[in-house]
Protein backbone atom coordinates (compact mmCIF):
# COMPACT_ATOMS: atom_id res chain seq x y z
CA UNK A 1 0.00 0.00 0.00
CA UNK A 2 2.61 2.40 1.24
CA UNK A 3 4.09 1.84 -2.85
CA UNK A 4 0.95 2.80 -4.45
CA UNK A 5 1.19 5.68 -2.61
CA UNK A 6 4.19 6.74 -3.31
CA UNK A 7 3.83 6.00 -7.05
CA UNK A 8 -0.13 8.49 -7.52
CA UNK A 9 2.46 11.71 -6.73
CA UNK A 10 4.92 12.87 -9.51
CA UNK A 11 7.31 15.22 -9.63
CA UNK A 12 6.77 18.26 -10.88
CA UNK A 13 9.29 21.39 -12.07
CA UNK A 14 9.26 24.23 -9.93
CA UNK A 15 9.68 26.48 -12.74
CA UNK A 16 6.59 25.64 -14.45
CA UNK A 17 4.02 28.28 -14.70
CA UNK A 18 6.10 31.23 -13.09
CA UNK A 19 7.06 33.92 -15.11
CA UNK A 20 10.06 34.30 -16.16
CA UNK A 21 12.76 37.08 -15.01
CA UNK A 22 16.26 38.36 -14.83
CA UNK A 23 17.14 38.31 -10.73
CA UNK A 24 14.53 40.05 -9.24
CA UNK A 25 13.03 42.28 -11.98
CA UNK A 26 10.40 40.93 -14.01
CA UNK A 27 11.59 40.39 -18.03
CA UNK A 28 8.14 41.62 -19.04
CA UNK A 29 8.70 45.00 -17.04
CA UNK A 30 12.24 45.30 -18.75
CA UNK A 31 11.74 47.08 -22.13
CA UNK A 32 8.81 49.64 -21.12
CA UNK A 33 10.85 50.60 -17.89
CA UNK A 34 14.11 51.26 -20.62
CA UNK A 35 10.96 53.02 -22.25
CA UNK A 36 10.28 54.95 -19.18
CA UNK A 37 14.18 55.87 -18.22
CA UNK A 38 14.46 56.97 -21.77
CA UNK A 39 12.28 59.42 -22.05
CA UNK A 40 12.85 60.74 -18.49
CA UNK A 41 16.36 61.43 -19.54
CA UNK A 42 15.29 63.26 -22.70
CA UNK A 43 12.80 65.02 -20.66
CA UNK A 44 15.26 66.22 -18.04
CA UNK A 45 18.18 66.90 -20.28
CA UNK A 46 16.70 67.58 -23.79
CA UNK A 47 13.95 70.02 -22.51
CA UNK A 48 14.65 71.33 -19.34
CA UNK A 49 19.12 71.00 -19.46
CA UNK A 50 18.83 74.59 -18.99
CA UNK A 51 17.76 75.79 -16.46
CA UNK A 52 20.36 72.93 -13.95
CA UNK A 53 23.39 74.91 -13.15
CA UNK A 54 24.81 71.67 -12.75
CA UNK A 55 24.84 67.36 -13.90
CA UNK A 56 24.22 66.71 -10.86
CA UNK A 57 20.95 67.97 -10.18
CA UNK A 58 20.05 66.90 -13.55
CA UNK A 59 20.66 63.45 -13.07
CA UNK A 60 18.90 63.68 -9.45
CA UNK A 61 16.10 64.80 -11.35
CA UNK A 62 16.36 62.32 -14.32
CA UNK A 63 16.50 59.86 -11.54
CA UNK A 64 13.71 61.18 -10.14
CA UNK A 65 11.52 60.73 -12.45
CA UNK A 66 12.14 57.74 -14.06
CA UNK A 67 12.01 56.51 -10.66
CA UNK A 68 8.47 57.67 -10.18
CA UNK A 69 7.39 56.48 -13.96
CA UNK A 70 8.79 53.29 -13.33
CA UNK A 71 7.15 52.97 -9.77
CA UNK A 72 3.96 53.72 -11.52
CA UNK A 73 3.93 51.58 -14.15
CA UNK A 74 4.92 48.24 -11.96
CA UNK A 75 2.34 49.44 -9.56
CA UNK A 76 -0.30 49.44 -12.51
CA UNK A 77 1.01 46.17 -14.91
CA UNK A 78 2.55 44.13 -11.86
CA UNK A 79 1.72 40.50 -10.97
CA UNK A 80 -1.42 40.82 -12.82
CA UNK A 81 -0.98 43.38 -16.00
CA UNK A 82 -4.49 42.03 -17.53
CA UNK A 83 -6.03 43.82 -15.11
CA UNK A 84 -4.94 47.03 -16.44
CA UNK A 85 -4.06 46.74 -19.97
CA UNK A 86 -7.13 44.77 -20.69
CA UNK A 87 -9.32 48.73 -20.62
CA UNK A 88 -7.29 49.82 -23.77
CA UNK A 89 -8.50 47.09 -25.66
CA UNK A 90 -11.52 48.39 -28.21
CA UNK A 91 -13.70 45.79 -28.02
CA UNK A 92 -16.22 45.38 -30.71
CA UNK A 93 -20.13 47.19 -30.62
CA UNK A 94 -22.72 44.73 -32.08
CA UNK A 95 -25.37 45.93 -33.59
CA UNK A 96 -28.91 45.42 -35.02
CA UNK A 97 -29.83 47.18 -38.43
CA UNK A 98 -31.32 47.26 -41.35
CA UNK A 99 -30.04 49.73 -44.39
CA UNK A 100 -32.89 51.50 -46.53
CA UNK A 101 -32.78 50.62 -50.16
CA UNK A 102 -31.78 54.02 -51.50
CA UNK A 103 -31.58 53.59 -55.81
CA UNK A 104 -28.44 55.80 -57.33
CA UNK A 105 -30.69 55.94 -60.48
CA UNK A 106 -34.23 57.59 -59.41
CA UNK A 107 -33.97 59.36 -56.04
CA UNK A 108 -37.90 59.16 -55.97
CA UNK A 109 -37.98 55.23 -56.47
CA UNK A 110 -40.17 54.22 -53.32
CA UNK A 111 -42.69 57.57 -53.87
CA UNK A 112 -43.17 56.31 -57.82
CA UNK A 113 -43.95 52.76 -56.45
CA UNK A 114 -46.19 53.94 -54.10
CA UNK A 115 -48.20 55.87 -56.90
CA UNK A 116 -48.82 52.89 -58.69
CA UNK A 117 -50.25 50.77 -55.66
CA UNK A 118 -53.94 50.79 -55.38
CA UNK A 119 -55.61 50.04 -52.43
CA UNK A 120 -58.94 48.81 -52.40
CA UNK A 121 -61.11 48.59 -48.86
CA UNK A 122 -62.62 45.41 -48.67
CA UNK A 123 -66.27 44.94 -48.49
CA UNK A 124 -67.69 43.09 -45.47
CA UNK A 125 -70.24 40.84 -47.20
CA UNK A 126 -73.67 39.83 -44.57
CA UNK A 127 -74.24 36.81 -44.01
CA UNK A 128 -77.88 36.38 -43.95
CA UNK A 129 -78.14 34.05 -40.54
CA UNK A 130 -81.91 33.13 -39.63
Amino acid sequence: MAEKGEQEFRPVNQILGSQPSLGPLPADQIFPWIVIALTSYFIVNGIFGGLFPDDFQRWLWTILIAGWGIATWWILTGGRSWRFLSKFIGVPTWTRGFARYQSLLEVNHEAKNRKKKHRHRRSRRKINTI
